[in-house]
């Protein structure tokens, strides 16, 4: 099985309840190279629900990974297998969530300390696909703050055979803190990630967690193969297309009305399969971030997209208003 790829330098993290599939194809435009990752979607929704509802992307949209959550070795090699076969380029396991809900059902970073559980589901779910099969993990759980809990982690995995590990180069605390505040109150330490990498110069190594600049990128990237951009991405989209040039992957910015203006047609084909307008506006609020009478941009989309029968008119609308107060300013 093919268990290497070049891997893009810059990754667009899954994100709950963000990254669905118009976020993704919305971001698609914005950058051209940034792998993009789906929300963690459960093995066991797979097998018991609606695969084609839950797996749907545009063709659009690669490199495209899908994040898989779960523990049970069968479980997520099935829906290893599923989503190759609809096209995903990479499949991604799971063990950074520290929510409660993720915990109970026995995956996300509890498995951190499952090392060999971890690895068992890898192998049948390596074996079974042509695609590379990676893990997203933190850096330690709980009081296991130290490298060599996270080294026993990665030999486990990569004795395995996982040759690409994503890092959230924070800690989780399963119990006291809220998955927002694991986003925040552990303490970054990008050295033990930068050292991670030194110490197992074999394996791709990427850097999750508190990056919202290009100075920060620039100092990071030395140190790894790659990073992965979170909440940033998705509040001010504009920064992945700013990286992609940045890191020579395009000469110019494009415009952001032209992609406005490429959105059209795929929400107006979208409204007609039934989806809501603000299903797919509500992810490019963050568009014009920055900029003169984005303000009103986003409170015109936030107060109108999701009134009934509301159409691409709405998005027109919404440009005017931004026109208009940035010209007022």
């Amino acid at each position: 099985m093919n268990e290497s790829r070049n891997f893009p330098t810059v990754a667009v993290a899954p994100m709950m309840d963000w990254t669905d599939r118009h976020c993704r194809y919305f971001l698609r435009l914005v950058s051209p190279n940034a792998e993009l990752y789906t929300e963690m979607v459960t093995a066991a929704a797979i097998h018991h629900g609606d695969a084609d509802r839950l797996l749907a992307f545009d063709e659009s949209e690669h490199p495209l990974a899908v994040q898989l959550g779960g523990s049970d070795p069968e479980l997520m090699t099935e829906a290893s297998i599923e989503a190759a076969n609809r096209g995903y380029d990479e499949i991604n396991i799971n063990v950074g969530c520290p929510s409660d809900r993720v915990q109970s059902g026995q995956f996300g970073a509890c498995l951190m300390d499952r090392p060999e559980l971890v690895a068992d589901c890898f192998r049948g779910m390596q074996a079974s696909v042509d695609v590379p099969v990676t893990v997203k993990t933190r850096i330690g759980i709980n009081d296991k703050d130290d490298e060599a809990f996270l080294y026993r982690f990665v030999d486990t995995l990569a004795n395995a055979g996982c040759r690409r590990f994503i890092v959230h180069a924070r800690i989780a605390i399963l119990e006291g803190l809220s998955p927002k505040e694991n986003r925040s109150v552990p303490p970054l330490n990008y050295e033990r990630v930068f050292k991670f990498k030194r110490d197992y110069p074999e394996l791709d190594v990427m850097l999750n967690g508190g990056l919202k600049t290009i100075a920060d990128v620039d100092c990071i990237l030395p140190n790894v193969d790659g990073v992965m951009i979170g909440r940033e991405a998705y509040h001010n989209p504009w920064f992945l297309a700013e990286l992609d040039r940045y890191l020579g992957h395009r000469e110019d910015l494009p415009d952001r009305m032209d992609v406005v203006e490429r959105m059209l047609p795929y929400i107006a084909a979208q409204i007609a399969k039934g989806v809501r307008l603000g299903s797919i506006t509500r992810h490019m609020l963050g568009l014009f971030a920055g900029q003169p009478g984005a303000r009103a941009w986003r409170r015109y989309l936030s107060e109108n997209a999701f009134r009934k029968g509301a159409g691409i008119d709405v998005v027109e609308s919404a440009l005017a208003a931004m026109r208009d107060a940035s010209q007022a300013a």
